[in-house]
């Protein structure tokens, strides 16, 4: 289960993700809108493993009216209108500053979905609306997740057997059209180190990438093909010496 406070404002929304047991998993400040709707759904599906269900994320948040509420619902979570009376007695009783805080709020709505949810009133969708926007809202977190997800364990593969990948796209993001075009090319070390400064620079010009020098990508490319073989040839050499020994 997760747990999330949102101190929502006119712009932009302030989150802290916690787990079960109060531990801070993340934080952020995302936009108001469909791109930071899109973000959340990123953070719980980071934080929330392969099996986690919608209904598994709580979020508390002092509105219970707007599309971004109604997107909440939509998308299966637990969502629960808190009053900004409840949350200053909350930490009042939990003996943390009264003074208002996007990012202090952000902990007291998640503390209170998490110790004092039995005590809150759930947010009902409304039956028009959000029965109209549920399935797209639904599509939309699916997709989202699965993104996330995938991504993920591609990071985790590169990790293992391609980490000058990551280095090289560090400043790309792997999620990015261009690290995708890079790594299609040259899925594997010995690949990459073959591209040309040419080659890297094309796409990169098409993705819109000019401040960026392909002659430092294609140097990580050829260090981590050269790591991999020197990698190669010592457990060679310790499985011939281990097979040699009596």
């Amino acid at each position: 289960m997760l747990l999330i406070g949102d101190d929502w404002a006119e712009d932009h929304h302030d989150v802290e993700v916690q787990d079960e047991t109060g531990r801070k998993l993340a934080a952020a400040n995302l936009p108001e809108g469909v791109a930071g709707i899109a973000r959340l759904h990123e953070l719980v599906a980071r934080h929330g493993g392969e099996s986690l269900d919608p209904g598994e994320v709580v979020v508390g948040i002092e509105t219970d009216r707007g599309s971004w509420v109604q997107a909440l619902i939509a998308s299966g979570y637990q969502v629960y209108a808190i009053n900004p009376r409840q949350v200053a007695r909350f930490k009042e009783r939990y003996a943390s500053s009264g003074a208002k805080s996007d990012k202090g709020d952000a902990h007291a709505l998640a503390d209170m979905v998490r110790i004092d949810r039995g005590q809150l009133r759930p947010v009902a969708g409304d039956s028009d609306a959000g029965q109209a926007v549920k399935v797209v809202a639904r599509a939309h977190q699916t997709l989202i997740w699965e993104r996330t997800r995938t991504f993920q364990r591609l990071r985790s593969t590169l990790r293992e057997y391609f980490p000058g990948a990551l280095a090289a796209y560090a400043d790309l993001a792997l999620t990015s059209t261009d690290a995708m075009e890079l790594l299609v090319k040259a899925p594997v070390p010995a690949a990459a180190a073959k591209l040309t400064r040419t080659q890297i620079t094309a796409v990169l010009a098409r993705h819109r990438r000019h401040n960026r020098d392909a002659s430092v990508l294609r140097q990580e490319f050829v260090q981590d093909m050269r790591r991999g073989v020197r990698g190669s040839r010592r457990r060679s050499w310790s499985r011939r010496r281990a097979e040699a020994s009596p």
